[in-house]
């Protein structure tokens, strides 16, 4: 491992203080801790460092030795050992993470770092003239299937190409980095086949009662008349289970045979469920039109856009709230939102059970609403907003 030492004193900055969001935040992490066990937060502090001034300086190192009573070397032990930790200044507006692995370099990772070499600067972690970006490589960072890929803060890009990177680079040099939706740069559903689907493409059904009756009524048949033949009895042979003859007769558990769907919309409830989880994949057209129509229905119930159950719509106000920040919600979820009438948090929050079970047969999220309890986050942001949040939560919202 490379030795890692903190920045040189002419950039490291004269002294440290988290913020009012991050201070909060810091306090929660360091309760999650047992009396006398404090100090196991200096990582999540560190990373809060970090997220508030781009780097781990060495003012920041200290102020969290006071805040847990630890010892300066520890830290500094930590700060050093992880590479997380970005010991020197990084670009203000992006710091680009290549991926260097096999699979990313065998898929060009190289043509990504010779990009980065030509549009920020020749050598790794040194920053543009303006100060901007600054790049580095890094090693694997978990999305293999997708290489090449990047990581810019905490968002992956991934199936890129050197035309692609160019792109986000300037996009985020000109400070328009939430423009770009992070994941697959491709029409790729998250880490789905390029191909379309291969697995998964039918829905798997145990017998029914009364067929999985008779058949163990079969089986039992069949190991008495084993366990009584003398032959058998001679041998010593093994009486053949119930199990085993319901498994030779169960037919209703192999699947059919089906070509395989070249999209999400071709597989079963379950991908089609998980292609929507994260509110950045657009959802199906087929389910996305029987759902606007009158009188559709889900397992949820009756979701018809006429419903009486369909919460209260509201014309679009010139700010609406930032409906992402609800943990579950994504810019295409949002825009779904939108699309029924619903703009702000005050709305989210008055939904009552049938309002819920409404938008949610009408997204077809099976319980996520309640699940992920957008209707408490929802009520948290309405009061306080983020800081409100992270008071309540722990953590910033997504």
């Amino acid at each position: 491992m490379s030795v890692r030492r903190l920045a040189e004193d002419t950039v490291q900055p004269e002294g440290f203080r988290f913020d009012r969001a991050r201070s909060a935040e810091a306090k929660v992490w360091i309760k999650k801790y047992p009396k006398g066990r404090q100090q196991s937060a200096v990582i999540p502090l560190l990373m809060l460092a970090q997220d508030q001034e781009g780097w781990v300086t060495r003012a920041s190192i200290e102020h969290i030795a006071e805040m847990l009573d630890m010892p300066l070397i520890r830290v500094m032990e930590v700060a050093t050992f992880y590479t997380q930790f970005m010991l020197q200044p990084v670009g203000t507006r992006a710091h680009i993470q290549v991926c260097g692995t096999t699979p990313c370099m065998l898929r060009g990772a190289e043509d990504l770092m010779k990009i980065c070499q030509r549009k920020i600067n020749e050598r790794q972690f040194h920053r543009n003239a303006d100060g901007t970006l600054s790049w580095e490589e890094v090693e694997c960072q978990g999305a293999c299937v997708n290489a090449p890929m990047v990581m810019i803060g905490r968002d992956a890009y991934e199936d890129l190409t050197p035309e692609r990177l160019e792109e986000i680079i300037d996009a985020f040099e000109a400070g328009k980095g939430d423009t770009i939706t992070p994941g697959p740069q491709i029409d790729r559903v998250f880490a789905a086949p390029v191909t379309g689907l291969t697995s998964l493409l039918d829905d798997v059904k145990p017998a029914s009662g009364k067929r999985a009756k008779a058949s163990a009524k079969a089986g039992g048949k069949a190991s008495k008349s084993a366990g009584t033949s003398g032959a058998a009895t001679r041998t010593g042979a093994r009486k053949v289970s119930s199990t085993a003859e319901i498994a030779k007769t169960a037919s209703a558990v192999r699947p059919k045979s089906k070509p395989p769907a070249k999209t999400v919309e071709g597989g079963n409830s379950t991908m089609k469920l998980a292609a929507t989880a994260s509110g950045r994949a657009k959802p199906p057209a087929k389910s996305a039109k029987a759902a606007t129509t009158k009188g559709a229905t889900t397992d949820a119930g009756k979701t018809g856009v006429d419903d009486k159950n369909r919460p209260p719509v509201i014309d679009k106000p010139a700010q609406p709230d930032d409906l992402k920040l609800i943990s579950g919600v994504g810019p295409k979820l949002e825009g779904t939102l939108h699309s029924l009438g619903i703009y702000t948090f005050a709305q989210v929050a008055k939904w009552k059970k049938a309002e819920r079970e409404w938008v949610d047969g009408y997204l077809k999220f099976k319980g996520r609403i309640d699940r992920d309890d957008w209707v408490k986050q929802a009520k948290v942001l309405a009061k306080g907003g983020v800081d409100e949040y992270v008071r309540v939560f722990g953590k910033k919202p997504r």
